[in-house]
C-alpha cells in the first residue's frame, strides 16, 4: 500500500515522459489517500504520528519513481508474451501498459495480497460509477472481483501462492504458465524482506521455467548503513507502513550476478537509484540514500 501510495502521489509529478502512474490513486481507499493529497500539495500534517506516515509517503515517492522507470524501460525493450510479476502487491502494469497488449501476466502474491488487490479493483470499478465507497457496507458485501477493471494486457492472471508452502512451479502449471516459452520475471521490491536461502530458492524455481530468450528485472537492495538508520528510525518513530517488515538480506552487486550466473541468468545492466534518478532531475538532487537501491537485468544464456 505504501508503494501505490508513493506512486499515486508522484503520478504527473516527476520524470515528465517517463514515469506516470494514473491506475494508482484508484487502488487506495479514501483514507489512504488522504496523505498522498498531502504529500501533493505539500502541506505536512500537523502531530508526529501524521507527520511520520507524511514523511514516509513522501520519501517512497522518491525511491518509487526511479525504481518504476527502470523497470518500465526494461520491459518495454523486452516484451515476451509472458510477464509472471513476483510479489505483485499492488503492482498496476497490466493496466497502464500498452505495451503488453499480447502478453498474458501471472500476478504471484500471497493469497491475503491478492484477495485484498482483487477488492480494490472492483471497488475502484463501483466507486467510479457511483457505488458506495469501500467501507460501506454495500460495498464490501457486493465485491465480486477484479472484472470490471480493463486490463491492458493480453489477460491477467491472478496465482496466489504461499512460498513457505507452496510450489511455485507446480502452482504456475496449474496457472497456465508455459516454461518452454520465453518468460519475463519481474521481481520488485521484495527481495530485502527474504533471506539469502530464500532468495536463492525462488531464483532457482524461476531458472527452472525459463526458456532461452527470457529476462529477469529484479530490484534488490545493497549494504548500506545510511538506508538502514533511515528505516531504523521510521519503525522507532511507530510507522505502522513499515512495522514488522525488517529487512533480511542485503546483496553487493558482484554477489547478486554471481548468484543469478549459477542458474544460467547473465546480468546485462545493474543500475543505482540514485544514477537514474540524475537522468531526468537534477544531477545534484536526489536522497543519497537512494543509492543503495538497484535494479538489475539478467538475460537467460
Amino acid at each position: 500500500m505504501l508503494v501505490c501510495q508513493g506512486r499515486a502521489a508522484a503520478d504527473g509529478r516527476a520524470a515528465a515522459g517517463r514515469f506516470a502512474d494514473p491506475v494508482a490513486a484508484r487502488l487506495l481507499s479514501a483514507a489512504e489517500r488522504g496523505p498522498v493529497d498531502e504529500v501533493r500539495a505539500g502541506t505536512p500534517p500537523q502531530g508526529w504520528r501524521a507527520r511520520t506516515t507524511y514523511e514516509s509517503v513522501r520519501a517512497c515517492a522518491d525511491v518509487v519513481v526511479p525504481r518504476t522507470v527502470a523497470i518500465d524501460e526494461a520491459l518495454r525493450a523486452r516484451v515476451t508474451g509472458q510477464l509472471v510479476i513476483l510479489g505483485a502487491g499492488l503492482d498496476t502494469r497490466a493496466w497502464r501498459l500498452p505495451e503488453l497488449s499480447q502478453t498474458d501476466v501471472w500476478e504471484v502474491d500471497h493469497p491475503a495480497s491478492q484477495q485484498d488487490k482483487r477488492a480494490r479493483i472492483a471497488d475502484a470499478v463501483r466507486t467510479e460509477a457511483g457505488g458506495p465507497e469501500e467501507g460501506d457496507s454495500g460495498g464490501r458485501a457486493g465485491r465480486t472481483g477484479p472484472d470490471g477493471l480493463p486490463a491492458l494486457a493480453r489477460s491477467v492472471r491472478f496465482t496466489p501462492v504461499d512460498f513457505a508452502v507452496d510450489d511455485l512451479g507446480a502452482v504456475l502449471d496449474t496457472a497456465g504458465h508455459d516454461p518452454a516459452v520465453p518468460t519475463t520475471w519481474l521481481w520488485e521490491g521484495v527481495v530485502p524482506y527474504l533471506t539469502r536461502d530464500e532468495v536463492r530458492a525462488t531464483v532457482a524455481a524461476l531458472a527452472a521455467r525459463t526458456a532461452p530468450g527470457s529476462t529477469l528485472i529484479v530490484n534488490y537492495q545493497a549494504p548500506s548503513a545510511k538506508a538502514a538508520a533511515g528505516r531504523l528510525l521510521t519503525r522507532v518513530l511507530g510507522s505502522s507502513l513499515t512495522a514488522g517488515e525488517p529487512w533480511r538480506s542485503l546483496w553487493k552487486p558482484q554477489r547478486m550476478a554471481a548468484l543469478l550466473a549459477e542458474y544460467g541468468l547473465r546480468v546485462v545492466s545493474d543500475d543505482d537509484l540514485l544514477t537514474l534518478t540524475h537522468t531526468f532531475a537534477d544531477p545534484a538532487g536526489g536522497r543519497t540514500s537512494l543509492r543503495s537501491g538497484r535494479v538489475a537485468v539478467a538475460e537467460s544464456r
